[in-house]
């Protein structure tokens, strides 16, 4: 006898279209191609890419569609209104002039929206949705449905919920997505309601849960354990208020931990990359602690977590960090062991050993600079520095001898002027520079002064600036100012504190040059 095959659920992505309508999310037309470029190439089944009638950037999307290798582009729209019949419906018209076969239609699934939001008769609605869906189908299209507001119409009328899902079946729909568009329902009663649907029509059953409830992932677990065979997602959670089932938690945990087949199974190591993509084009930042594919998801700082996971990775890591395209990441601070140290240090020196007298010696150094408010979990630039000045294997490239910095009328544009004078090897170079505020012109004047005599530093740039008031002293506070660099290839952070912010800035930028510097060398 056979062993069993694994079971397989497709992936609905909707990240270009929930996704997009996130608080302060605004994709382009180009954004939109790029993302779901980047989606196909992960494998994902179904991308649903937005609304043709909702929206000029969709409709523009979707008049020349970018050609996808595997995927399926969706278009997303309404069921006809109410009183119009679905050849002349606006709505059904605009799917139909999108150039793709696989479409998305909702409808209503609860009679207090019917009611109380459409204003429609309860059997109007499903002839609206009967109709639509028969219309498409008939035309050739492929007809997904959402039945929109499942779950809150199923605690309020579960005869009348289980019916639009019977009627969108018989009407030709390909899969009947149960949604919980509020985000409220509880996992266990979502995995309830879908064993239940499962059992009632003879199409694959999708699930589309938001998280307002904070459950949308555990639901969407849940839903594939009592019978889901399509899962809906966005990635990084991003959707509506609290956002949809994030696919970069859902993906993982259904194939490495539920033993569930997805069309990603020999992508998922790009997993991160994708994240990391999508929330750029998104203007976001990940979440640093974000499960799987945050900065952090596989970073250690305890002593004792450091050495465990030294010693065997999965003492403290619940997966490899490479099968999400993720790196483990052993976080310097003062609660360091040596392991920790030892592993920072092997990149620039490798000939530092356990029961070397110079690893206390930084050991204890690491820890009264973080006494005086140092932090080098984000700034693993200066620590290096730090280190190698100790072990006396830097030598600095320049030497400042002055700077001022001076801000006036901040609506005038570059209204900050910052002036330099450096000394490199017996040379002196004086420098000014403009900029938006005194830490962008304190900037460019540092870098314009160096590369006369370091031209590869014309590459690097500032692509963060963190400033975190670290005592209570109202304008005389201790500040800690985290800078994080670039030279398009690596990216490194660096760290600075005094009670004067700028004083604070000018240490980070000055590790963050001296440590480019220091790997030219």
């Amino acid at each position: 006898m056979s062993a069993q095959s694994p079971r397989r659920v497709l992936i609905l992505d909707t990240t270009l279209r929930d996704g997009a309508q996130s608080p302060g999310v605004s994709f382009t037309v180009k954004d939109k191609v790029r993302i779901a470029e980047a989606l196909d190439s992960l494998r994902v089944d179904i991308i649903e890419a937005g609304n043709p009638g909702g929206n000029p950037k969709d409709a523009a999307f979707f008049a020349d569609p970018p050609q996808m290798r595997g995927a399926k582009l969706a278009a997303f729209g309404a069921t006809r209104r109410a009183g119009v019949s679905a050849e002349i419906d606006a709505n059904l018209s605009a799917l139909l002039h999108a150039k793709t076969d696989t479409l998305v239609l909702f409808g209503k699934a609860s009679t207090f929206h019917v009611d109380e939001i459409l204003r429609a008769d309860l059997g109007e609605n499903l002839l609206m949705i009967e109709d639509s869906i028969r219309f498409l189908v008939s035309l050739g299209r492929t007809v997904h449905f959402d039945a929109e507001h499942f779950f809150d119409g199923y605690d309020i009328d579960e005869d009348y919920a289980l019916e639009v899902v019977r009627t969108a079946a018989r009407a030709g729909a390909a899969s009947v997505a149960l949604c919980d568009t509020n985000g409220g329902e509880l996992p266990w009663r979502v995995a309830e309601a879908v064993r239940i649907v499962a059992r009632t029509v003879d199409v694959p059953v999708a699930i589309h849960c938001h998280n307002d409830g904070g459950t949308a992932v555990a639901s969407t677990l849940l839903a594939v354990r009592a019978g889901a065979d399509i899962v809906h997602g966005t990635f990084a959670g991003l959707g509506e208020r609290c956002g949809n089932a994030d696919l970069c938690s859902v993906l993982p945990t259904l194939m490495y931990k539920m033993g569930v087949e997805t069309s990603c199974a020999d992508t998922l190591n790009n997993l991160t990359t994708t994240a990391r993509l999508i929330a750029d084009a998104a203007n976001l930042e990940l979440p640093r602690n974000m499960p799987y594919v945050g900065a952090e998801a596989f970073a250690h700082k305890g002593g004792m977590h450091v050495d465990g996971v030294r010693k065997a990775s999965r003492s403290f890591e619940h997966i490899a960090p490479e099968l999400v395209g993720n790196e483990r990441r052993l976080l310097i601070s003062d609660q360091s062991g040596r392991s920790a140290l030892l592993d920072k240090l092997y990149a620039i020196a490798p000939d530092v050993s356990r029961a070397d007298p110079i690893l206390a010696e930084i050991a204890d150094r690491l820890k009264l600079k973080e006494m005086e408010g140092f932090s080098y979990e984000g700034a693993e630039g200066s620590f290096k520095l730090m280190a190698m000045r100790l072990l006396g294997r830097v030598r600095p490239h320049f030497e400042a001898l002055d700077f001022h910095v001076q801000a006036s009328k901040p609506w005038a544009g570059d209204s900050s002027q910052a002036y330099i004078k450096i000394r490199v090897n017996g040379t002196e170079e004086i420098t000014a520079a403009e900029g938006t505020g005194p830490v962008g012109a304190l900037d460019r004047a540092l870098r314009r002064a160096l590369t006369v005599f370091y031209p590869d530093l014309s590459c690097v740039r500032l692509v963060d600036f963190k400033v975190r008031v670290i005592d209570s002293f109202a304008t005389d506070s201790m500040v800690r100012v985290t800078i994080e660099s670039t030279d398009g290839v690596k990216t490194w952070g660096t760290v600075g504190v005094s009670r004067n912010i700028i004083e604070a800035c000018w240490q980070a930028l000055v590790d963050s040059v001296e440590y480019k510097l220091s790997a030219l060398s």
